[in-house]
Order: C-alpha cells, then sequence, then structure tokens
C-alpha cells in the first residue's frame, strides 16, 4: 500500500482532536449578527415561548439611548482657549495680579486677621467718606446757612452727592462684581446702593468732595494738604476692610473727579438754588 503523506495524517489527527467533547464550542457556526444572537438568546427568567418570538426591527431602543450620555459642557470660564489673544492675556494678568494685592492688603477684613485690632478705626475712617453721612451733614448746613453764596455753595454739593450715590448704583448694578472677600453689604451700605465693588464708592464721594471743597473753599495749604490726604486713606480704607479691590478704588477716584467737572459745568445759579430751596422747604412767597 502507498504511504499516507504526512499533511494529511497531521490533518485527520487534528479533526480527531477538535471532535473531542471539550472541543465541542469550538466547531459551532458563528452567528451572523449581534441583532439574531440577541433575539434568539432567553434570559434567565423569560419563558421559552417568549424567547422564541422575534423582535421588531422597528422597536426603539430606548435602554441603549438612556445609558448614551451627552458630554457635560464645561463653563466658560473653565474652557481654556487654544489662542488667546495678546490683548486676553494682558487683561487676564492684570486682573489676577489685581485680586492677589488686593486679598493681601485686605488686613483688617476680620477680627481675626493681622490688623484686626485696628479695624473698628478703619471702619471709622471710612464712614467718613459715606453717602449717608455726606447728604445728612450737608443738608444740616443748608438748614444753617444765611448767605445766599454759602446756599449755592451747599446746594450744588448736595446735587453733586445725589449724582454720585446714583451713577455708583447704576454701575455697580450694571457690572456686579463682588469684592476680593465676598463680605455682604451692611444696612447703610442698602440705604444708598452701595452694594457690589466695581467702582468703590466711598473713593468716588472723597474724591469728588475733597476737589469740590479745594475748589470752592479757602483753605490754608496744611488743610488743603489733610483734604488731599483724607480722599486717599478714604478710598484705602474699603481696601483693607476687603469690600473693594485696587481697581475699584481707582476707578472710583477716577469717576468721582468726573462728576466734580460734570458738577462744575452745569453749575446752578444763586437765583436757581433758592427757587430749588423754596420748592424743599414748602416756603412759597404767594402763599403770604
Amino acid at each position: 500500500m502507498p504511504a499516507i503523506p504526512s499533511s494529511r495524517s497531521r490533518t485527520r489527527d487534528r479533526n480527531n482532536v477538535l471532535s473531542r467533547p471539550e472541543f465541542m464550542s469550538l466547531n459551532q457556526p458563528l452567528w451572523s449578527g449581534n441583532s439574531e444572537s440577541q433575539g434568539n438568546s432567553r434570559r434567565p427568567g423569560q419563558p421559552k415561548h417568549q424567547a422564541n418570538l422575534p423582535c421588531d426591527p422597528q422597536e426603539p431602543t430606548d435602554n441603549a439611548n438612556k445609558d448614551r450620555k451627552e458630554p457635560t459642557k464645561l463653563p466658560e470660564e473653565d474652557c481654556i482657549q487654544l489662542n488667546p489673544s495678546f490683548k486676553g492675556i494682558a487683561m487676564s494678568s492684570l486682573l489676577a495680579i489685581d485680586i492677589c494685592l488686593s486679598k493681601r492688603l485686605g488686613v483688617c477684613a476680620y477680627t481675626s486677621s493681622s490688623w484686626g485690632t485696628v479695624r473698628s478705626m478703619v471702619t471709622l475712617l471710612a464712614f467718613t467718606g459715606h453717602g449717608i453721612t455726606w447728604i445728612i451733614g450737608t443738608i444740616v448746613c443748608l438748614t444753617r446757612s444765611n448767605t445766599l453764596a454759602e446756599q449755592e455753595v451747599l446746594v450744588n454739593l448736595l446735587l453733586a452727592l445725589l449724582l454720585d450715590v446714583m451713577t455708583v448704583a447704576g454701575v455697580q448694578k450694571l457690572i456686579k462684581r463682588k469684592g476680593p472677600w465676598e463680605m455682604s453689604p451692611g444696612f447703610l451700605d442698602y440705604c444708598v446702593m452701595d452694594v457690589y465693588s466695581f467702582p468703590a464708592a466711598h473713593a468716588s464721594r472723597a474724591a469728588m468732595v475733597s476737589k469740590f471743597l479745594l475748589s470752592h473753599l479757602v483753605l490754608a495749604v496744611p488743610l488743603r494738604i489733610l483734604l488731599v490726604l483724607w480722599a486717599f486713606l478714604v478710598g484705602m480704607s474699603r481696601v483693607l476692610l476687603g469690600r473693594h479691590h485696587l481697581t475699584d478704588m481707582a476707578c472710583g477716584f477716577a469717576l468721582g473727579l468726573l462728576h466734580f467737572s460734570l458738577v462744575e459745568t452745569v453749575w446752578l445759579s444763586s437765583s436757581t438754588c433758592q427757587t430749588l430751596i423754596s420748592i424743599g422747604t414748602l416756603s412759597w412767597s404767594s402763599f403770604y
């Protein structure tokens, strides 16, 4: 008999091996698709007559849609710009420096701060530039004034204070910037609508009042220096208390000088001031 080639003998041996019971699963044919395997497969608790039912190909796969989650969108402030402009980089750097320096200078923010022992004195200094203080003080001086020149200056100062309060409150409401320590405003701050940080209302008011008094009062040189120093310390006191940033104080000073220029442009005459005083006190000459 002719000899069997070695290749055919190896093939027969392999088939004999695959026919063993432990290798029977290797000889099973592959399923045509996942849909048939899912349709023909029976769940552990499912009856046989339900397992053999054909699946509807148009049935919506709700479970797959529920498992598929949409990618979460990050806030805009958390997103990183791949190609930021030079202006954006410069503004971000300046804001970061401003926040860092403002927090470092907030040494009187709390009683437990490094300068917490002088917090009451700094608060008193800031109160000298509060809007309630200057408005009430101007009205009291106006009721006790006797000359027309004094009344003219005081009425224009009162209008300048009201203009400062309304303008600062409007800008703060528009910007809505919080302070470096995010403190809640007090009752007096709510009275003059000094709720947010930008611009600093105390700095604006101090700059406007000091410039107004320097222009319309005859003061000695030491008093003029003290008046300018007072305006700066009032604005700085709010930074030490953690209420404002340094940029808030700087913009407040600039806004106060702008208010002074506007009041000087629309300066009310003596006759107009007397009319306003008459309306305010309800002392019409025709009634007598």
